[in-house]
This record gives structure tokens, sequence and C-alpha cells, in this order.
């Protein structure tokens, strides 16, 4: 039972919740850039919430099927297309063997999750399948490698999933600007409550330079009192000042530790919808706290937990 990859697209990631309990010996985390959409492509099937997919970041993806299965398209639209026939983001699709699914160009979004019945059968190194390239773990066959043409992907074994979608409400607008919460962290202190106040009503833009470490921002330039910090380790979400004032927010496959000052934290849900955003795309941010983000997440797995009619599981 496997998918074999005709075309891996621009950049195509096995990736499970990610890498826990290394961070202290340089190991990051990895795992998926947008829980979100993971998460409910895991529901929708009734898998562990654990079970590794495909991350399929800009399209261009083509895969063949070799046997039945059921799959579930979460996150960006990313154009699917099974056989000659357009398929929807954020539902469930039979696949019969000899069936072709392929991804051109992004619609709404960056990023989009494709799991199987059962997960992916691929092994897990230090715990987890979560690819980190730079740290050659993961993928396939363990070694960190994103998908290429030729790969054989062995998937779980094949049950009865009914036919199910996620909620309406639950589905983002990636296409809006994002306006995000930040948790103030212990260094925001040392940013003068004018430049706090810059921050939190100024638009950001989404630069170029964007990846699964960090996404960097341009817009009002702000500046703290702290030149730079012993170097300290980075919480996901992270948002670190540097010398040119024009923050960068760390994302899965961050660095364990830095040096540049931080003026707070995104939350895990708030990180991901901002993974979806391309380049050009406006960000802003308001003051949040760690009580607002914890109500947050306890609504979003509430609602996981509730599912979607239909759903096996």
């Amino acid at each position: 039972m496997s998918f074999e990859v005709v075309d891996p697209g621009m950049l195509t990631l096995v990736q499970d919740l990610g890498r826990f309990g290394y961070q202290h010996i340089g190991v990051t985390t990895g795992g998926p850039m947008d829980e979100h959409a993971f998460l409910w492509a895991n529901r929708l099937l009734g898998n562990p919430l654990n079970a590794p997919q495909l991350e399929i970041t800009f399209g261009r993806l083509s895969l063949l099927a070799h046997s039945d299965t059921t799959i579930a398209l979460t996150g960006a639209d990313l154009g699917a297309r099974l056989n000659d026939r357009a398929i929807e983001p954020w539902q469930t699709h039979e696949i019969r063997k000899g069936d072709r699914l392929s991804f051109s160009m992004p619609v709404s979004g960056l990023r989009a999750y494709l799991a199987v019945t059962g997960g992916l059968d691929v092994p897990a190194r230090l715990g987890s399948a979560a690819t980190v390239s730079r740290e050659q773990l993961g993928g396939l066959d363990g070694s960190g490698n994103k998908l290429a043409k030729g790969d054989r992907i062995a998937l779980g074994e094949p049950r009865p999933v009914a036919k199910a979608s996620v909620p309406y409400s639950e589905i983002p607008d990636y296409r809006k600007p994002l306006r995000v919460g930040v948790i103030p962290g212990y260094q925001y202190r040392h940013f003068p409550r004018s430049v706090q106040a810059k921050f939190f009503t100024s638009e950001y833009e989404v630069s170029q330079n964007i990846d699964r470490m960090g996404y960097r921002l341009k817009g009002e330039a702000i500046h703290g009192d702290l030149d730079g910090i012993i170097s300290e380790g980075i919480a996901y979400g992270a948002i670190q000042i540097p010398a040119d004032g024009q923050p960068i927010v760390l994302m899965k496959d961050r660095q364990t530790i830095g040096g540049y000052p931080k003026i707070g934290s995104l939350s895990a849900l708030g990180a991901g919808q901002l993974a979806q955003r391309a380049p050009g795309a406006s960000v802003s941010f308001y003051l949040s706290d760690v009580a607002d983000a914890e109500a947050r997440r306890m609504i979003f797995n509430h609602r996981l937990r509730q599912g979607a009619p239909g759903t096996a599981g």
C-alpha cells in the first residue's frame, strides 16, 4: 500500500506533531507549521492526532496511488485535483488504485496537509517522524530528506471511513489580513511604552524571507534598550527584534537558542495562522496573555474532540 511520488513539488515533507525533549542538546521540534490544519486532517479520518502526514508547501506535488485508501485534505487550497476533477480541502476523499492526485499553485494559503487512513508508515527518529532537513531527522527513511521523484510512501492499513468535512466555522480565511495576539515576554519591559504602542498599532508585511525556521516581517522598526542578550532557549512563536528593528517570528524549525531580544511570543495557533500567509500579506498584533491563549486552545481542543458529522472514530 503506497503512493508513488511522480513530482515532489516545491517542498513536501513528512510531519507529525514534532520531536520533544531534545532541545537541550540542540535538536529542534519540527512538526506541522499549521497545527490547526494538521490536527483536523487526522480528526476527519479518526486517526491518532499524531499520525504522520504530508505537509505540502506551495504545491506542484503529484502522486500516483498504488492502493485504495481515504485521504483528508486541509489547510491551503493548492488547486488539488483527483485525476481530472478538482477537489476541495477541509474534507475527506476516496482514493482508488491508479488514481492521480495532484496540486497546482496556491489559491489561498501556503501549506496543505494530506492525511491517509492509518497515517503514513514511516520510521520514528528520537520518537518522531517529523522532518527537519538540517538535522537529518525524520521523513520517509528517517534521514531528513524532503520527498523526491520516485519515492514510495508507505501507507497505514486502510479502513472504512465515512465522508466527513470540517465545520465551516473552523475553516480559516487565509486571504484576510491577519491580526494575532502577542504574549509579552520577560524582556517586554525593555521596550519603552512608546515603542510598545508603535508595535501594537502598526501593520507589518510578510517579507520574502520566510521558511520553516522563521518569518521575517517588514514595517515600523522597533528598538528596545537591549543591544543583545546572552543566548537562551527560544520558544515556538517567539518574536525576536534584531538590530534593524524588523520583527522575526521563530517557527517550527527554529534554532534552539538565540541572542536577540524578544518582545513576546505568538501562541501555537497564532503562529500556525501566520505560517499560511505569503509574502506581501498584512499582519498586525494585539496585546494578549497566557490566559487568553489557553482559553483559545481549550476551545479549539473542544471543537476538535467534537469532530465533524460523519467522522469515524
